[in-house]
């Protein structure tokens, strides 16, 4: 994360831990819980088995897979069963919803394949972040990243061959692109990363159900004027749109206005919305350098959903997952770890 403008606030061994159970056994317990194929009411596959009765939402109105062995979902079965029922009602509003699998170096291919697999089962798509590209993050709190040029390829590869048919939307390298365009990243590097950039968007948009949106920043970093080119450069004009907004705060109203900005300047491509904290706009206090790190006040904001009512928005998505920390700043743990407290006034927050 750097500064105010990025995605930050991912951890790889927190995605390793947390696909386990996806990988081992999430299949089975969709087959349980989900609604399956006719789209119709979710309620209609609840499974006692289910930990605690995640289901999906209706395809419908929202394709994507909710994961019953999330996060969000095992805190909220901690918290019922303590008899934290307050507690339990507001998590639940998270645990519900689809939310983005960011693949973690460890065992890509299984991982991609878990959660399609069990995705596929269910009747869905699974929604997947890869944040994995060389020098990520600019060392702050989400740097790391693979080795080399080689070793991101074979992520890639090993994310498609986990992809295989499975239907998968693919949200590729929060703030990869951003940081070439605002000075983070050393211009030794740019060449590369376009290229693996490129490589990436081809590889998986060669498979037979993937879609893929190349990041795009956000309303509040710059002017779309300064990052459509570079965004051309990194094969969007190849992948099925942009992402915008990839876990940060500003509205949807603003974002909608900034992607339809820059999509009229990279062909018309379409674009997705990351509304899994923007409920109250961007924090506007406090060091303006780390406002985007755990910002006191913010809600959860739509609930994602491909009913956009606007033609060139794809999806309202949860990139980001909620409740899960920025970093270490404002009292938070790690990035990518669970935060139960910022997950609770995220959740008051949204009201509902």
């Amino acid at each position: 994360m750097y500064g105010s403008r990025g995605a930050g606030g991912f951890a790889g061994t927190s995605a390793a831990t947390r696909v386990s159970a996806a990988v081992l056994g999430a299949a089975l317990l969709i087959a349980g819980c989900s609604s399956g194929d006719d789209g119709k009411d979710a309620d209609q596959g609840k499974s006692k088995d289910a930990g605690a009765g995640i289901t999906q939402q209706p395809k419908e109105t929202d394709p994507f897979w909710v994961n019953p062995d999330s996060t969000a979902a095992r805190q909220l079965a901690a918290l019922e069963k303590a008899g934290q029922d307050e507690e339990a009602a507001l998590v639940r509003k998270i645990a519900e919803q689809p939310v983005g699998e960011w693949i973690s170096p460890e065992n890509p291919e299984e991982q991609a394949r878990g959660f399609t697999e069990a995705a596929d089962e269910a009747g869905r798509t699974a929604l997947l972040v890869l944040y994995n590209i060389p020098h990520r993050d600019c060392g702050q709190y989400s740097q790391g990243g693979a080795a080399d040029g080689d070793s991101y390829r074979a992520f890639v590869d090993a994310v498609a061959q986990g992809i295989g048919d499975r239907s998968a939307t693919v949200i590729l390298e929060p703030d990869a692109v951003l940081h070439l365009v605002d000075g983070c990243t050393p211009e030794e590097f740019h060449e590369e990363r376009y290229d693996l950039l490129g490589g990436a968007v081809d590889q998986l948009k060669a498979l037979k159900n993937t879609k893929v949106y190349l990041d795009a920043g956000n309303a509040g970093w710059g002017n779309p004027d300064q990052i459509h080119e570079p965004l051309k450069w990194a094969g969007v004009d190849r992948a099925d749109g942009f992402a915008v907004n990839v876990s940060n705060f500003y509205s949807t109203e603003d974002s909608i206005a900034y992607g339809k900005q820059l999509s009229a300047k990279v062909g018309g491509k379409h674009f997705v919305i990351d509304t899994s904290r923007n409920g109250n706009g961007p924090y506007t206090g406090g060091d303006e350098a780390e406002r985007w790190c755990n910002p006191p006040g913010r809600a959860l904001g739509e609930t994602p959903t491909t009913r956009t009512d606007d033609p060139l928005v794809d999806a309202y998505l949860w990139v980001k997952r909620p409740g899960e920390s920025d970093g270490e700043c404002k009292g938070g743990p790690k990035a990518g770890q669970w935060w139960e407290e910022y997950a609770l006034d995220l959740t008051r927050g949204a009201g509902g």
